[in-house]
């Protein structure tokens, strides 16, 4: 059976360098960001018009290239959790992740009995249609290869940081910036930067003590090079629209000056 090649690489000790897909609706996206040299796609349908239609176009796409997506659902539940593996997705980052309890049902809905409670499906996209397969080598090669990420993005979250950090199926932490500065009463305001540093140091501390992956979102090459040298191994740079902004910005800015 195939491996998930982002658990893989990231259990090599490898940083993985992504970007946000959050526009671009054709899966032919996969291959150019291939080409261009990235490990990954995050794929967003918290803030976006993708349907879980298109997600299916996307992991068929990812897994025939081997070059891995991961996927934030709208809320972070077990109808959104059960749909998303089921049609293929590996890997899930999972949004607004407030408390212990609910990093627990992330954990049940995405790994099969002794780990969790995961529903069973029939024959799926994410085993390839592989109808030779056991249902005991089907559950427990999902159980090994789904890797499931949490954002915490509210104050109260951080209060449980230490035990959803330690918890058996939570593979990789992070921050929702934008969201965390607004609950922190920190968003625009001249200290924003600082604050959410702080907050980011105390994910990488929880997730260097229980042995996770410290996932990170970062805009520029100092913010890259700043958190990959400390430690951060799953790395998302911009996206895909503000890479085209930034591009076609400069362009036109050059061509009729200004």
């Amino acid at each position: 059976m195939t491996p998930n090649p982002l658990r893989a690489a990231l259990e090599r000790g490898q940083p993985q360098i992504g970007t946000w897909l959050t526009m671009v609706r054709n899966p032919e996206i996969l291959s150019l960001m291939k080409a261009a040299g990235l490990d990954f796609a995050r794929v967003d349908m918290e803030h976006t018009a993708l349907t879980i239609e298109r997600i299916a176009d996307f992991a068929l796409v990812s897994r025939a290239l081997d070059f891995p997506i991961a996927v934030r659902p709208p809320k972070a539940n077990r109808e959104w959790i059960t749909r998303l593996l089921d049609i293929g997705v590996w890997n899930l980052h999972c949004p607004q992740v407030e408390d212990l309890d609910h990093a627990k049902e992330i954990v049940a809905a995405s790994r099969y009995a002794p780990l969790g409670l995961r529903g069973n499906g029939g024959l799926s996209a994410a085993t390839g249609f592989d109808g030779t397969l056991s249902a005991t080598a089907k559950r427990e090669n999902a159980n090994r290869q789904v890797f499931v990420t949490v954002m915490f993005e509210t104050a109260r979250a951080f209060k449980d940081l230490d035990a959803i950090a330690a918890l058996p199926g939570i593979d990789a932490l992070t921050i929702g910036p934008a969201d965390l500065a607004q609950d922190l009463g920190v968003f625009g305001a001249p200290d924003q930067a600082r604050v959410l540093d702080d907050h980011r140091d105390q994910v990488l501390a929880a997730c260097k003590k229980h042995g996770k992956v410290c996932a990170m979102l970062v805009n520029s090459f100092e913010q890259m090079q700043q958190w990959r040298d400390a430690g951060a191994l799953l790395l998302a740079y911009s996206s895909d629209v503000d890479i085209l902004y930034s591009g076609y910005s400069a362009a036109m800015k050059r061509i009729k000056g200004g």
